[in-house]
């Protein structure tokens, strides 16, 4: 893998992305706060591009088409309740007492891209549930402390596998992260476990990565919805998904989506 995909990003760079972050944030704030039972998931779409837009900055999703994607995105947020792992698009689907949402967002201020996502528990929920997305958090923060100059991609993966398997839950086989900057996508592919040839990929001071562990109560075995978006558990059990925008800096990681 060619370690030229890991740009050395300038301190005003990452001041940038840090903006893009800092919208990110306040939208998630405003998105968890209103997932509550009864309301619509494009409704909270909605409200996630108002806070977008008042905010200054444009969607990294609206619009967006990958090459595997069938159509373009129709929407600020992916929101995936439950069985969906991630990629759920906005709809007129009602939160329910009980549900679990996965709330995955991006943002552009000056060119720049940040992304972050939840996962909220609707209502109550269960205390398995609460167990499942305090895993997956404590994945995100193994995978954040990981991301030091001098270590390899291979070191991140490795931390959030860990966690995962300490909980016993599963990985989605080939989602994870990725590099991210002028472009929401950029090389190189972030693992959520180990994988030949990632410990020769080795990070820097001004590396930038979206770290999001996506873990599954049941087993690693997926399809999609027929709108080729949405990822769904084989066996319908649930889900969460956690992400941050991450910088590599000698004094340590900087999370840029943070609040």
């Amino acid at each position: 893998m060619d370690l030229s995909v890991l740009p050395r990003r300038t301190a005003d760079e990452l001041d940038a992305m840090r903006d893009a972050g800092r919208v990110v944030a306040q939208t998630l704030q405003v998105v968890r706060a209103a997932a509550v039972p009864g309301v619509k998931l494009r409704e909270l779409d909605d409200l996630a591009q108002t806070a977008i837009r008042e905010a200054g900055a444009t969607s990294s999703f609206l619009g967006y088409k990958p090459a595997w994607a069938p159509t373009a995105y129709n929407g600020a947020l992916c929101l995936s309740p439950n069985e969906v792992v991630v990629h759920g698009r906005p709809s007129g689907q009602r939160l329910k007492e009980g549900d679990l949402l996965s709330v995955d967002c991006g943002a552009i201020v000056d060119g720049w891209h940040g992304d972050a996502a939840i996962t909220v528990r609707v209502g109550a929920g269960s205390e398995d549930d609460a167990r499942l997305v305090a895993a997956t958090e404590e994945a995100l923060a193994a995978g954040i402390a990981a991301a030091v100059p001098g270590a390899t991609l291979q070191d991140v993966a490795q931390a959030v596998d860990a966690v995962a398997r300490r909980h016993g839950y599963a990985h989605l086989p080939d989602h994870g992260g990725h590099g991210i900057g002028r472009s929401m996508h950029e090389p190189p592919f972030v693992p959520n476990r180990p994988q030949a040839g990632l410990d020769r990929v080795r990070l820097h001071a001004g590396s930038t990565l979206a770290i999001e562990p996506m873990l599954l109560a049941g087993g690693e075995r997926y399809r999609h919805k027929k709108d080729g978006w949405a990822v769904v558990t084989a066996d319908g059990r649930r889900a969460a998904h956690v992400e941050h925008t991450v910088a590599v800096t000698d004094e340590g990681p900087v999370v840029l989506t943070a609040p």
